[in-house]
């Protein structure tokens, strides 16, 4: 079995003992919705895609919005669960992504449930899974701090350092590590920073202007 499906179990499993109208740490979206998104996003991406093109309110997408007026009930919801328990099938291109392309995914969203109402404990994951996800992480902190005004790398114990953004100069070595499990340190690189238990260093100046930038995006 692949982690991905590992870890769609366990949301699966979080999704039916969370409240469906709980917030997370998504804005806008409660539980309910961050479901019918995974369920949107993994068999009608073209309603995902349209929606994402309309730029509208979080909470307030139009296809979204219908998919998540189906779970408004408890059979509805666990008829939701259910379809997003069910997987993708051998022809659907998310099935073809494998670990490369859910794994992060799944993981982000499921403390995004877990964590939405303040709650920052950790899970106990495999080491295996924990590999697989820090294997991924650098394309996206990559994507993550393009921009960043100064160096980025991101740190694991056990994992060692992966310098991601180079300083602007091209010439300087990273100004800033974000260190911490790779689950915290996929929180961080998805923008959800304030409820990672990520450590930042570098020099004053540094993790100032990284924080600055950050805080603006």
């Amino acid at each position: 079995m692949r982690w991905m499906e590992t870890e769609r179990l366990a949301l699966v499993a979080t999704f039916r003992q969370a409240d469906p109208d709980a917030p997370t740490l998504c804005e806008g979206w409660t539980v309910r919705t961050l479901l019918g998104h995974l369920v949107q996003r993994e068999h009608n991406p073209w309603a995902r895609m349209l929606d994402t093109t309309a730029r509208p309110v979080p909470g307030q997408e139009r296809r979204l919005g219908a998919l998540v007026a189906t779970a408004r009930t408890a059979a509805g919801y666990e008829a939701l669960v259910q379809q997003f328990a069910a997987g993708t099938g051998p022809l659907n291109p998310m099935t073809w992504l494998g670990d490369g392309g859910q794994l992060l995914e799944y993981v982000v969203h499921h403390e995004d449930v877990r964590r939405g109402t303040g709650n920052k404990d950790p899970r106990t994951l495999p080491a295996g899974q924990l590999d697989a996800l820090w294997k991924n992480l650098p394309l996206m902190a990559r994507f993550t701090y393009r921009r960043c005004p100064v160096g980025v790398s991101i740190a694991s114990p056990g994992r060692g350092t992966t310098a991601v953004h180079r300083a602007p100069s091209g010439r300087r070595p990273a100004a800033v590590v974000l260190a911490g499990d790779p689950v915290e340190v996929a929180l961080c690189v998805s923008g959800r920073q304030r409820a990672a238990n990520i450590e930042v260093t570098g020099s004053p100046e540094n993790t100032a202007a990284f924080h600055a930038w950050a805080a603006g995006k």
